[in-house]
Formats: C-alpha cells, structure tokens, sequence
C-alpha cells in the first residue's frame, strides 16, 4: 500500500494557487489535471528523448510515413514526441512558451494528442498565456519528477484519483461519484482472482480485464499489478471505457505509460456507445455510479429492453429511473465468456438499494431473479461505512460467476465485513475507514472456504426469491338513509354527472326511506332503494346504485357478507393483504397454515392477474436480499434491577444539584 502520496499531491495542488482570482476554483482541473498528465510523460519520454530525434529525423529523410511503430521501439514505450523540448526547456524562453507549448503537444504521437483534445487543453493555453499565468505554472510543474521510477503507478494512480476527488468538492459535483480507494480494488483484484492464481503463473498465459465505468483507470492498474505479481511472463489486456473526458484522458495516459493498447480504452457512454460491442472478458470490475440519473439515457436502454429482450444487455429488466447501477450490471453480465470457453468473474460495488429495492413486478426484482436463477450470483460482501472519499454509506461488493465450482452451484454466500475496518489518522473527504491488508487476506479466506460461520452464511439460491399471493376477506357492510349520507353523494361524480333534476329527485326519493332503520343486508337494501326509485318514476344507470352504496354504506363486522349475482363473497379492499410466500413452498400449504387458522373467512385471489408470467403458477415471483435480517444479532434488554440503580444514582445527581442551587 502507498503512504506518501499526500505529499506529491500536496504540491500539485498548491501550484492551483496561482490560477485565484483568474480561474473560478471549479475551473482548477482544467489546468492542474491535463498539465498533471503532460509532466508524467515529460518524465517517461525525457530519457529516449535523443534517440528519438536522431530515429525521427532518420525516417524523415528516407520519406518513411508511418514512424510510429520505429519510434515506439527506440523510446521502449507507447508514448513518444519528436519536439526538442522538455519541460526544462520550454521554461528558457518564456516569450514564447505558449506557442513552443502547444508544439511540443502537437510532437507527441497521435494516441497522446487526442488525450489532450479530450482535455480542450489548447484553450487552456490560450486563456493562460493572456494571463501571464502560463509560464509561472509550467516551472512549477518542472520542480516535480513524476518519471515512473520516482512516482510507480500505484502512487500516481492515488495521486490522480486525490486531485479528481478535490476537484469534484470545489465544483460541487460529487453525486454518484465515489471514487474507489486502493484497498477495496486489491480485495476486488483478490476477490475475482483468487481461485485463478495457479493458472495465472503459467508460462505465456493472457487474460483480459474491463472496466465499463473506469475513471481515472485504478481498478484496472491494480488487476494489472496482480497478475504481474503472480507472473511476470503473464499478460492482461485491460480494457475500459469512460464517458467523463478529462478522466478518460488521465486513464488513457496511464495506459499509453504502462505498454497497454490505448484502442482499449474507449471514450463515450458504456449504454448507449458501447466501446466493445462484440467483445467478451475473462474479468470485470467496476465501481459504476450509484444514485445517479439514467434519464438521459431512458430511450435508448428502453428501446434496447423493448426491441431485443435477452438478445440484448437489459432483457431481464430496468431499474427505476434515479439508479443505474444494475444497468452497469447487465450490461458487464453480456459481456462475459461462456462456460465453456472457461467463463467470467465480476466484481462490482453497489449500495443497499440493488438488494432488495421494488416488489415482484419490479425491474429491480426482474434482474435480481435473472441473475439468481441462472446461478450466476455467487457471493455478496457487505463492507464498512465511511469507506469511499464522497459518501458515508455502507457499500455491497457483489461476485458475479458464471462457470461455478462444483461446490457452489446452486447457492450464494454472503458475507458481513462491515464491522472489519480500520480507523484512519486523518480521513480525505468522507473517508474515514480503510480496510488493512490483514482484513483484506481474512476476507478473501473467507469468501474462499465458502463454509457458515460467523461472518459467512450460505443459502440456497432459492432462499432469496418468494411468490407474493393475495388474500381476500369478505366484505360486510350495513346502510342508513341519514341526511348526511344521503348529501354526501353530492361528492360522488357518478351522481353529479346526472342532471341536476335527477340529482333532486333522487335525493328526494332516498329521504323516503326510514332514517333510522340500520340495515345489515346490501340486497335488501338495494331492494329497498329500487323500490323507491321506482316509485318515483326513476330509471338509473348501476353507477349511481354503486354511488349510493358508497355514501350510504359503511364497513360493519356485524352486518351479512355482501356477495356477488352468482351468490360469492365480494372482498373487501381494505383489508385485502398481501402475503410473501417462501419460493420453497407451495402457497396453498401456505395459506392452510400460516393464514386460515387466524382468519377463518379469508382466501386466496386466484385471479389470472396474480400468476406469474414466467412459470405461469399462482403468485407473483420475487427476489429480494435482506443482508440485515441474515446477520441480525438479538441483544437481550438489561436486567431490571440494573436500570433501577442507575436511574436512583441519577435521581440522586439531580437532588445534590438541586440542594447546590439552593445554597
């Protein structure tokens, strides 16, 4: 783990500084990232730098065209420039530094140039040099060595991710952005790599890694740096994509330094621009955004949901509109290997919400059943509050695997990890916890012998899903013909939409009837009131008859059951309730014994409506995972005789505080 980025960072973040009073603070990482990122390969290109140029100027008087590939070999890296500058150099002339600036970028190779496009940095200098900020910011810039051998790419990755996190405080725009710290991405790494690590440490071996939502690229670093530790001779491709520019700039850089494909690393939305639409990974990770919006996105996810089905990303469903965090989900679940070709492993961290937000016919419930019944769950962990730079909240780190051991199919593993965590000297943001390696190896074993104990629970993939039934009670009502009653029809508009006259003289044949008389059968009193009517020459529609019942009417236990033409019970809606039948038992033995007995007259709607659609039997299916309930530990109350005490020695408190108020 690193431990002294702080002040590398430090540094970087004075020189923003400067820019006070001509930059508005939420305009710093316009500046500070992008300059942030040139330094770093100022520093890798630095030492090849006369090589380069002699090999460049070589090719150029043979006319070759494409250099790109001989240079790349000369610097020993993917990322070279063919200008005479460094950062040394371009402060000599602070005349011309804007312009000596802007072409030296334009000397890098094309892959770093569209880094800088997606930064809009040639605006930046502009702005800078008209300020007469330009020079003052690059020398400090020069003061710091950030060369891969000074500053390794752990370190710069907390470095990057510390001055993204500062930058979204001063611009107010943490929302959903919970930046993952170091420690969580290697349990992750350790997590999904874990069973894999022979396999990993053969000769020549190659594995891919993705990342739909990966920031800054740390996650993807990480798994990198794991693998290499297992075997040097290892290769893994990381792949990612990014819809925010300038972090999609800082990830694309890291990769460029590191020797990694920059096609690999693919800028847009992951939904609606899919980096690698027909591209499958032995890894994912991913700490998508939680709480966010997909507004801006519901056309396209729904028609993609609507037209393809499980054809496409989102078939099992989509979640309601102000969370996206299962979209990421589905969308990195279509991306993983089959069985046979050796099959995925996901890592994602998710808030509360994903286990068990929405009911049976709900989209969450949809995926959380998707998932569940393909045997794909494989273990959730829940993890520390307090954990992440930009919220407080206890997080869920769910293992996604689609080619089980034997010992695991057909069963899911949680485990409670929210209470192992360290408490930090000094928090950064919202951070106050950190987890230690010492916990992270526990967890990992943890997870690893799959075995109940303590912290583990195992279930039955089962256990999570329930058909929700519902149950019906008759309906008892009795009837008065009051005169309040009798003028409440006046807020039933299936009786105001009637003539006023008719409304007159329905009123005036309901007053007909004895005020006091209670009546405790509906038909007789349905009978009594088309008595009346008919009396009266009136000829109503069954609305205005159902308009009576309702204002003249109320809900007695006492009265007789109110029944249908065919002579059945009609049900009462408000005591109609709903019950969560275990998905493990049948709902009839359910209602036999955990509802007859307590309500004699009750039964079960079996109305077309409440079977589910997928396998078509009574009650609607529904998956839910209630983390607390599995890991709920009762405290028996204090003994009584000791809360005595204790209230009798604070009485006691209050009467010498009282008796010193006196004096």
């Amino acid at each position: 783990m690193v431990d002294n980025f702080n002040e590398k960072a430090d540094f970087i973040w004075s020189i923003a500084d400067l820019l006070r009073g001509d930059y508005k603070q939420s305009e710093y990482q316009k500046v500070i990232l992008p300059l942030t990122v040139l330094r770093r390969l100022d520093c890798v290109t630095e030492p090849s730098k006369e090589e380069v140029l002699e090999r460049y100027e070589m090719l150029q008087e043979q006319g070759v065209e494409n250099v790109a590939p001989s240079l790349k070999r000369v610097s020993g890296q993917e990322v070279y420039n063919t200008s005479e500058y460094t950062f040394e150099s371009l402060c000599n002339d602070p005349d011309q530094i804007a312009s000596n600036l802007q072409y030296y970028i334009n000397s890098y190779d094309e892959d770093t140039k569209e880094i800088f496009e997606k930064f809009d940095f040639g605006h930046q200098i502009q702005r800078l040099d008209e300020a007469d900020l330009l020079y003052k910011v690059v020398r400090n810039f020069a003061e710091i060595d950030l060369h891969p051998d000074e500053v390794p790419n752990e370190e710069m990755g907390y470095i990057y991710e510390e001055l993204v996190r500062k930058f979204n405080e001063l611009s107010n725009e943490t929302a959903g952005e919970h930046f993952t710290p170091r420690e969580v991405i290697e349990l992750m790494v350790n997590l999904i790599f874990d069973k894999d690590d022979e396999v990993l440490t053969e000769d020549g071996v190659v594995r891919t890694v993705y990342d739909p939502a990966c920031g800054t690229g740390g996650m993807l670093s990480v798994a990198e740096d794991h693998v290499r530790s297992l075997n040097e001779g290892a290769k893994l491709h990381a792949f990612g994509q990014e819809l925010n520019p300038e972090t999609y700039a800082v990830c694309n850089s890291d990769m460029l330094i590191k020797g990694q494909d920059p096609d690999n690393i693919a800028y847009g939305n992951s939904f609606t621009d899919d980096g690698f639409p027909s591209r499958t990974f032995d890894y994912m990770l991913s700490n998508p955004p939680f709480g966010v919006s997909w507004k801006k996105v519901k056309d396209e996810i729904e028609r993609e949901h609507d037209e393809m089905g499980y054809a496409g990303r989102f078939g099992a469903g989509t979640p309601r509109i102000d969370d996206g965090a299962l979209l990421f989900l589905q969308h990195m679940i279509d991306k993983m290997k089959s069985p046979e070709e050796g099959g995925s492993r996901i890592a994602i961290v998710l808030n509360g919400s994903p286990l068990f937000t929405g009911g049976p016919n709900s989209g969450e419930s949809g995926i959380r059943r998707w998932i569940i019944e393909n045997d794909w769950l494989e273990s959730i962990i829940g993890l520390p509050d307090q954990l992440f730079y930009n919220t407080e909240i206890h997080t869920y780190l769910w293992i996604i695997n689609n080619n089980k051991p034997k010992n695991r199919r057909g069963e899911v593993q949680l485990v409670d990890a929210r209470d192992m965590y360290e408490k930090m000297d000094e928090g950064l943001g919202k951070k106050r916890h950190r987890i230690s390696d010492k916990q992270i190896s526990k967890i990992v074993s943890t997870v690893g012998t799959h075995q109940t104990e303590e912290r583990s629970k195992i279930f039955s993939n089962e256990s999570f899903g329930y058909r929700r039934i519902v149950i019906d009670r008759p309906l008892r009502m009795s009837f008065r013909a009051t005169k309040e009653r009798i003028n409440s029809l006046d807020d039933e508009r299936a009786f105001t939409n009637r003539d006023e006259d008719i409304q007159e003289r329905v009123k005036s044949a309901l007053s007909e009837i004895d005020s006091d008389k209670v009546w405790m059968n509906r038909d007789e009193f349905i009978d009594e009131v088309e008595f009346r009517f008919n009396m009266a020459g009136l000829d109503v529609r069954k609305s205005v008859y159902n308009a009576v019942e309702r204002s003249l009417g109320e809900r007695n236990p006492d009265a007789d059951v109110v029944r249908d033409k065919n002579g059945n019970p009609e049900h009462d809606i408000d005591r109609r309730t709903r019950e969560r039948v275990p998905l493990e038992q049948d709902p009839e033995e359910y209602f036999a014994n955990e509802v007859k007995p307590y309500a004699n007259n009750a039964w079960i709607n079996d109305s077309k409506k409440y079977y589910d659609d997928e396998d078509g039997q009574l009650g609607v299916v529904g998956y839910e995972i209630n983390f607390d309930r599995h890991f709920y530990q009762y405290d028996s109350p204090r003994d009584l005789q000791e809360i005595d005490r204790e209230l009798q020695k604070v009485n006691q408190e209050i009467r010498n505080l009282l008796d010193e108020v006196a004096k």
